[in-house]
């Protein structure tokens, strides 16, 4: 395989064909894009953020975040296929919290970084 050479050199020593290689890799950067687009809608970070401290049902993040519970399902949804919550069922209840992944982690510490807020006491 032949060396990739920028067509303008800069004098700057780089690795080019390692950051060739990784930009190659384009679906981890469509994983990127789509936690990001899940984030993208201020409910939806609301809902991430309060499932990083609690796990809670349909019914009660609607009471907490003043919406309905179809509007809460809504967001809830591809949040879920994302992998940045799950859920688990109790009988004829569903509980939703936050995923136990770094992206979760991160995403998690981002916007408690961003918005100057602190996890509250659990």
């Amino acid at each position: 395989m032949a060396e990739f050479v920028l067509p303008h050199e800069h004098g700057e020593e780089k690795s080019i064909e390692k950051l060739k290689n990784n930009l190659s890799n384009e679906n981890s950067f469509e994983t990127v894009a789509d936690i990001f687009q899940q984030l993208s809608d201020p409910t939806r970070i609301r809902i991430f953020w309060l499932l990083c401290h609690y796990e809670e049902c349909v019914i009660n993040i609607s009471a907490i975040l003043e919406m309905s519970s179809p509007a809460v399902s809504h967001h809830l949804r591809p949040l879920k296929n994302s992998g940045l919550i799950v859920s688990r069922r109790e009988g004829k209840e569903v509980y939703y919290r936050a995923a136990d992944t770094e992206e979760a982690r991160l995403l998690h510490g981002m916007i408690e970084e961003v918005m100057k807020i602190k996890c509250p006491n659990i």
